[in-house]
C-alpha cells in the first residue's frame, strides 16, 4: 500500500479536501485504484453534537469507529499509563492501516494507494498526536511508500497586487523547505473546483507523486477525458434553476456543503446554471413579521421565487415552525420539495397538522409533551446521553413497490444502502392514519416499523427521506432524490422517469450545452462567500 499525505497550513479552509480529492481523480486515472482516509482532529467521541459553526458540516461515512479509551475501558492495556506516545499514536497507526486495507470497489483486495487528508492546520495542538504518528507512519511503512503534500497560503495584498510565485520565489521556498522546485505547485484561483485536477495534471503532480511513490513505470498518463468534457461543458451552463435551501444555518454555507455539491451535480446532470437562495427557517415565521418585517418579506419572496424547495437535515427547535411552513407551501402550491432527515419529520408534521387535522402535532424532540406525536425518540436511544446514541452510518431501506417516483429514481431497485444520522423517527403507530390521508411511506426498513421514504403521489415532487442521500452523492453520478428534485424544478422529471433515471446519471461527452455552478447576480452572504459558490481562496499552492 502506498500513502498520499495532504496537510494544510496557515488557516482552515485553505482548500485540502479539493486537492485531496482531485490527487485521487489523477492517480485513478493513472490506472490506479485509489481510496482515501479524512481525519478530523477533535476531542468530540460524537462528531453529531459539534455545532455547524464550530466545526462546518458532520459528513457520515458507512461505518463507526473506536477511540483509544475504548480499548483502555476493556483493560486492552493492562493497566498502563495511557500516554500520547505511544498508545494514540500507534492506535492511529493501526487505524490508518486497517481502513486503508478496507476494499473501495467492485475489485477485491485493499488499493494501490490511500490518499489521507488531516484537518486543521499545522500547529494546531489538537492535530499534533496526529502529525506525531503519521510522521512515525512514514518510517513504518517506508522510503517509496509515503508521500506528503503540504497546501498553505500565499497571501495577496491589495496594496501591493497580485504575488507570483516565480522562479526566484519557488527556489527560496525550496531551500527553506527542502522541497524540490519542480515539486512546488500554484493554484492561483481554485473557486471552480472542476478545474483543480485538470491544474495539477498540467503541473505535472501526478509525475512528482508518482515518482516519490516509485510507480512511474506501473501508470498510464492521467486519462482525465470525461473530467475534462465536464469542465468545459460546466463552464458554459446559462439556463438557471433555483433551489431555495430553507435552513438553520444558513449564515454559514460550509453546514450544508455536502447539500449544495448534491444540488449541484443534480444541476449540472440537468444541464442547468444552479442557483441557491438561502431562505433562514426562522425568518418565515410569524414572530420574525413583527419584529423584522423586511427579513421576514424577504424570505417569503425567496421562497415563492424558487422553482424548487429543499429542507435539510438539523437538530433543536430553531427555526422548526418555519420549516413546516416552507414545507407547506410547497404542498399546497406544488412546488417540487425535498425534505432530509429532519426535512422528512417537518413534511410528516405538517401533513398531520393541515390534512388531519391535528393542530397540536408535533416531534417529541420539540414538544414531549404533545397530544399527537408524529414523530418520536427511537426505541433503541439514549435520553440521558446525546454523543454516540445516533443511528448513524449506512442502513438498508427496502422500496415498498415500484411504481413510486423514488424507485424508480433509484433504477426500480428494491432495496437501497444510505447514510443515517438521527435519534427520531416518525411514529409507527400514526402511519396507517397519515397513509389513509394519502401520504404515502414509499421505503421502510428492514422491519417494516421504521419509515426511510415519505412521498405524496399525485404531487409533481414532494419527497422525504430519513437518510442522508448527500453524502453518497459524485460528480457524473448525482443522488437520485436530488436529481429527483432538480428535475422536477427544471420541468424534466417525467422525461426522466420514462427515459430510466440509472441512465441520464451519467455525464454526456460533450455534446451538449452544460454550464458550470457560477451564475451572475449572486447574493454576497456574510461570511464572504457566493450564493451557491465556495471560494476557498486565492493564491493556493501545493
Amino acid at each position: 500500500m502506498k500513502y498520499v499525505l495532504v496537510t494544510g497550513g496557515v488557516v482552515s479552509g485553505l482548500g485540502k479536501g479539493v486537492t485531496a480529492s482531485s490527487i485521487g481523480l489523477i492517480l485513478k486515472a493513472c490506472g490506479l485504484r485509489v481510496t482515501s482516509i479524512k481525519i478530523d482532529p477533535y476531542l468530540n467521541s460524537d462528531a453529531g453534537t459539534m455545532s455547524p459553526f464550530e466545526h462546518g458540516e458532520v459528513f457520515v461515512l458507512d461505518d463507526g469507529g473506536e477511540s483509544v479509551i475504548d480499548k483502555e475501558r476493556r483493560g486492552d492495556y493492562l493497566g498502563q499509563t495511557v500516554q500520547v506516545v505511544p498508545h494514540i499514536t500507534d492506535a492511529i497507526q493501526e487505524w490508518i492501516e486497517r481502513v486503508a486495507a478496507i476494499p473501495v470497489d467492485e475489485n477485491e483486495g485493499p488499493a494501490d494507494v490511500c490518499v489521507i487528508e488531516l484537518g486543521g492546520t499545522i500547529g494546531d495542538i489538537e492535530s499534533m498526536p496526529f502529525i506525531e504518528a503519521l510522521g512515525q507512519f512514514s518510517y513504518r511503512v517506508g522510503a517509496g511508500n509515503f508521500c506528503l503534500i503540504h497546501v498553505s497560503l500565499v497571501p495577496v495584498l491589495t496594496v501591493v497586487g497580485e504575488q507570483e510565485l516565480d522562479g526566484n520565489v519557488k527556489e527560496k521556498l525550496s531551500r527553506f523547505c527542502h522541497v524540490q522546485i519542480e515539486n512546488i505547485i500554484t493554484l492561483y484561483d481554485v473557486s471552480n473546483i472542476w478545474h483543480v485536477p485538470l491544474l495539477l495534471r498540467d503541473q505535472k503532480a501526478h509525475e512528482a507523486i508518482l515518482k516519490v511513490l516509485n510507480l512511474n513505470g506501473a501508470t498510464r498518463e492521467p486519462a482525465l477525458g470525461e473530467w475534462t468534457s465536464r469542465a468545459d461543458l460546466c463552464d458554459t451552463l446559462n439556463e438557471p434553476v433555483r433551489i431555495a435551501m430553507v435552513g438553520k444555518y444558513t449564515g454559514l454555507t460550509d453546514s450544508y456543503l455536502s447539500v449544495l455539491k448534491a444540488l449541484l451535480h443534480a444541476s449540472v446532470a440537468c444541464h442547468r446554471k444552479l442557483c441557491v437562495d438561502w431562505v433562514p427557517a426562522s425568518d418565515l415565521e410569524g414572530a420574525t413579521a413583527e419584529e423584522n418585517p423586511d427579513s421576514y418579506e424577504n424570505a417569503w419572496k425567496l421562497l415563492k421565487g424558487a422553482d424548487g424547495i429543499l429542507v435539510p437535515g438539523g437538530f433543536g427547535d430553531r427555526g422548526v415552525e418555519g420549516k413546516i411552513l416552507a414545507a407547506k407551501y410547497a404542498r399546497e402550491n406544488r412546488i417540487p420539495f425535498l425534505g432530509i432527515c429532519l426535512g422528512m419529520q417537518i413534511a410528516v408534521i405538517e401533513f398531520a397538522r393541515s390534512v388531519l387535522g391535528l393542530r397540536n402535532a408535533n416531534s417529541t424532540e420539540f414538544d414531549p409533551n404533545t397530544q399527537n406525536p408524529c414523530v418520536i425518540f427511537m426505541p433503541e436511544g439514549s435520553k440521558t446521553h446525546m454523543g454516540g446514541t445516533m443511528r448513524l452510518g449506512s442502513r438498508r431501506t427496502y422500496f415498498q413497490g415500484s411504481s413510486s417516483k423514488s424507485a424508480k429514481l433509484y433504477g426500480n431497485r428494491s432495496f437501497i444502502d444510505e447514510r443515517h444520522r438521527h435519534r427520531y423517527e416518525v411514529n409507527p403507530d400514526m402511519v396507517q392514519r397519515l397513509e389513509d390521508a394519502g401520504l404515502s411511506f414509499t421505503g421502510k426498513d428492514e422491519t417494516g416499523r421504521r419509515m426511510e421514504i415519505v412521498e405524496l403521489p399525485n404531487h409533481p415532487y414532494f419527497v422525504g427521506v430519513q437518510f442522508h442521500p448527500e453524502f453518497k452523492s459524485r460528480p457524473g453520478k448525482p443522488s437520485a432524490v436530488f436529481l429527483g428534485l432538480v428535475a422536477a424544478a427544471c420541468g424534466q422529471l417525467d422525461a426522466l422517469l420514462k427515459k430510466g433515471a440509472t441512465k441520464t446519471c451519467r455525464m454526456s461527452n460533450g455534446s451538449s450545452t452544460i454550464k458550470g455552478h457560477l451564475y451572475d447576480n449572486a447574493t454576497k452572504l456574510a461570511n464572504g462567500s457566493l450564493d451557491g459558490i465556495y471560494r476557498n481562496g486565492n493564491g493556493l499552492h501545493v
